[in-house]
This record gives structure tokens, C-alpha cells and sequence, in this order.
């Protein structure tokens, strides 16, 4: 498997942290990593990880700037791309066809081949511009898994809700989270 992880500047950076962590798991899983310039900015803000400790959990890293990248060509195949978190900036690109860098490039590249695309948008309150932007980004392909907070599976911990988010979006691949807590049902 081939995946693409975007990381754009909304808050909650951490969240494209551990998203690559979990993939590092995976010994058949190849990431190629596109991170933003406002992504840096909020590593440096939110946590107290360097961008080359994320950069770390990539197989290859590509700069947001290189439009001549593998990635953005159909031709290179991927199984897809997550962008976590999305900004509203992202997710407006994304609904626009507005690919002036490589994140944006990549995620139009995934949805014109046919090729999955699950966004992470991050904000709140939703705006109805956000919310008509979100929504044409699933009308053109995009599935939307927001990073809301579950309950029903003893998530106590912002680690624990973060590892629900992850476990939906891998989902979205057929890869199986071994920090997800599936709902099993009440009898």
C-alpha cells in the first residue's frame, strides 16, 4: 500500500503526528508525507515536536512547494491520501481545485484518478461557508471523517479519543487500528 499524508496548518497538528505513527506500523504501508508551511508554524505553537520528528515516520518526505513531486502526477500510483488535520483553507482548495501547492496538487491528483481521499476538517464553529466547502468536497469525492469525540468506548483521554479519529480513518483503507475500539453492541 501507498498512502499519501497531508498535514496542513489547522490546529490539532498532533493528530497528523499520530497518524503517522500508526501507519509506521505497518510494514507494507509506503508514506509519502507533504507537510504545509502552516503546519511548521503550529508544531512549533502546539507541541514540542520538530518537524524532523515528524518527518521521521515518512518513507518519503516532500516539500509543499515541489509541484514537479511524484506525487503530483496520476501516474504515480497511490491507494490514496489523508489530509489530517484539513484546514477550512485546505478544504476550500480542495473543493476550488485550487492546487497552488503540492498538498493541494496531490489530494486533486487522488480525486481526478479516482482515488480515496478522507479529509480531517478541523474548526468550530462551522461556518455555513465552511460547511457549503465541506460539503463539496464529499460531492466531489472527498470522504469527511471530522475528529469528533466518541463516548461509547470508554475514550477518557484526549489519547484515547485521538486513537478513535486515526482507527476511522484507517478504516477508510480496510486497515485495521490495533488502538480502535469498535462498538460491539448492547444485547
Amino acid at each position: 500500500m501507498r498512502l499519501i499524508v497531508g498535514i496542513s496548518g489547522a490546529s490539532g497538528v498532533i493528530l497528523g503526528y499520530e497518524m503517522l505513527k500508526a501507519l509506521k506500523l505497518l510494514p507494507d504501508c509506503e508514506v509519502h508525507l507533504v507537510v504545509t508551511e502552516g503546519a511548521v508554524k503550529n508544531f512549533e505553537c502546539e507541541t514540542d515536536l520538530t518537524v524532523q520528528d515528524v518527518c521521521t515516520l515518512a518513507d518519503v518526505v516532500h516539500s509543499n512547494k515541489n509541484m514537479a513531486a511524484s506525487i503530483s502526477s496520476g501516474s504515480f500510483k497511490t491507494d490514496g491520501m489523508i489530509v489530517i488535520p484539513c484546514s477550512m483553507k485546505t478544504v476550500a482548495g480542495i473543493a476550488a481545485g485550487y492546487t497552488d501547492n503540492l498538498l493541494l496538487r496531490s489530494a486533486d491528483v487522488c480525486l481526478k484518478e479516482g482515488r480515496k481521499v478522507v479529509i480531517v476538517p478541523r474548526e468550530m464553529p462551522l461556518s455555513r461557508l465552511h460547511l457549503r466547502n465541506i460539503k463539496e468536497a464529499a460531492d466531489y469525492g472527498c470522504v469527511v471523517v471530522p475528529p469528533m469525540l466518541t463516548f461509547y468506548n470508554g475514550s477518557n483521554s484526549v489519547e484515547k479519543q485521538m486513537q478513535h479519529i486515526i482507527g476511522k480513518v484507517l478504516m477508510q483503507f480496510g486497515i485495521d487500528y490495533k488502538h480502535f475500539v469498535a462498538w460491539k453492541g448492547e444485547d
